[in-house]
């Protein structure tokens, strides 16, 4: 059971929370296993840190200690609203703790006017390492058994701070050892997401939406029978409810189709999120902790819209594209692979590719480096650079089997200019690359002529 930060926002939200694993463990009442509980951080805490770090690295400890201060302070509010007696005092205790610790790394990274991408993971893995304490006492104040354990003793990872990857075989080595002991004494083990440590116990994290990610990892190690998502949605909707009023809730869909929506922007997953439970075809649940009778969306590793249409459809903004053209492309090998290592050079992943004879266009969404990427491509092609773009991606596994849901999509996008059109060679989804600004009115037509 994996739970956002909107569902350990406050203490109401713990409370609901509590309410859930009461219910699950009810459920499985039968088994010999108990849940397991992966937390985020508290709603709006990582950015907070994030931001409180930059201050250190300008050289403004005060307001950044402050600011630390009323986090401890939110954090100490939250537990007490969940715990009594024993259970309070000690989790208030853990708090300042965690929060005295990184008011100390906070003011020697504002000595040293630096933040290292090390400095920083170190920083932001307080927010769930603080969240998954106070989340602990509150199952013990319900007298439920429990074990806190620090996340950072399972989830193995390279060196790659803020984007790290799980080392799988050492992480289910040590997720059999921490988490199957407690499981044996019949506990409830919590951990806190987006966590994680090198080899060596140096602090990482795995980006931005890595708590799902986590779940998905401890849950394919420990070879549960489902991972949930529980978030502030009823599951994966057919398009973004901020740009098509009234999206449906999707009931069903595949591993590959919620890869394609994940990765082409749908908020609920995160892109990595289900890629541990796709190798051991572990189901993963998107539910709404606000509304648990909400049957929500199950990914399973074989599904179809029993309509015949589309699944659903996303879009990722803020899109680059670039023009790499060169006549000396033309019926010329290694062009391709010269040009592909400068991305993999400046580690930039490319989304949407189209080729023709004497020329490619790709798209990005990290500019980070695109100067350094436009020089290199110039010493050998002309580039030209095209900001404020979009993707929007149709998805579904119709696509595969009824050629004119191809047809029906292209047409609904009359008169908005289309930049590019793609689709892959699983035939799962149609990518569609246009002017940012005509986002809505695309998202909606596809929505009006699918939905």
């Amino acid at each position: 059971m994996k739970f956002g930060g909107t569902s350990v926002a406050d203490a109401e939200a713990i409370h609901r929370l509590v309410g859930l694993v009461r219910r699950q463990i009810q459920a499985q009442a039968k088994s010999d296993r108990p849940p397991v509980v992966v937390v985020s951080a508290l709603a709006g805490v990582t950015d907070r840190l994030i931001a409180l770090a930059h201050l250190a690295e300008e050289g403004e400890a005060d307001r950044a200690v402050s600011g630390l201060h009323e986090l401890l302070e939110r954090h100490v509010t939250v537990a007490s609203g969940v715990t009594t007696g024993d259970n309070q005092s000690k989790a208030a205790a853990e708090v300042r703790e965690e929060f005295e610790s990184l008011i100390g790394l906070v003011h020697a990274l504002a000595l040293l006017r630096e933040v290292s991408a090390r400095s920083l993971d170190a920083v932001v893995a307080s927010g769930e390492l603080a969240s998954s304490r106070i989340v602990a006492r509150a199952l013990a104040e319900c007298r439920m058994p429990v074990a806190w354990i620090d996340a950072r003793t399972v989830v193995i990872t390279d060196a790659e701070h803020t984007g790290a990857a799980p080392d799988m075989t050492a992480t289910c080595e040590r997720a059999r050892e921490h988490i199957g002991r407690t499981a044996a004494l019949g506990q409830v083990a919590v951990l806190g997401g987006f966590i994680g440590a090198t080899a060596s116990g140096v602090t990482t994290t795995l980006g931005r939406g890595g708590s799902d990610y986590s779940g998905a990892i401890i849950g394919a190690c420990l070879g549960v029978d489902e991972i949930q998502i529980w978030t502030d949605v009823d599951g994966m909707l057919t398009a973004d409810p901020r740009i098509v009023p009234q999206p449906r809730v999707v009931p069903q869909l595949s591993f590959a189709e919620a890869s394609e929506l994940a990765y082409f922007g749908a908020k609920v997953l995160h892109p990595s999120t289900i890629l541990p439970a796709v190798a051991k075809n572990i189901p993963v649940r998107i539910l709404n902790s606000r509304r648990p009778e909400s049957a929500g969306t199950l990914i399973t590793g074989d599904a179809r819209s029993a309509d015949g249409q589309l699944t659903a459809i996303a879009c990722k903004r803020n899109v680059t594209v670039i023009d790499i053209t060169s006549t000396r492309m033309l019926m010329a090998h290694g062009f391709l692979r010269r040009l592909f290592e400068v991305f993999e050079r400046f580690k930039t992943a490319v989304d949407v590719v189209t080729t023709s004879e004497v020329s490619v266009s790709v798209t990005v969404d990290d500019t980070r480096r695109l100067g350094a990427i436009v020089d290199s491509l110039r010493s050998f092609a002309e580039v030209e650079c095209e900001p404020e773009m979009a993707i929007v991606s149709a998805v579904g596994e119709n696509l595969r089997a009824d050629p004119t849901l191809f047809g029906r999509a292209v047409t609904s996008l009359d008169r908005i200019p289309l930049r590019l059109v793609s689709q892959a060679a699983s035939r799962r989804n149609i990518t569609f690359v246009l002017r940012d600004a005509d986002v809505p009115q695309a998202m909606r037509r596809l929505h009006e002529a699918f939905f």
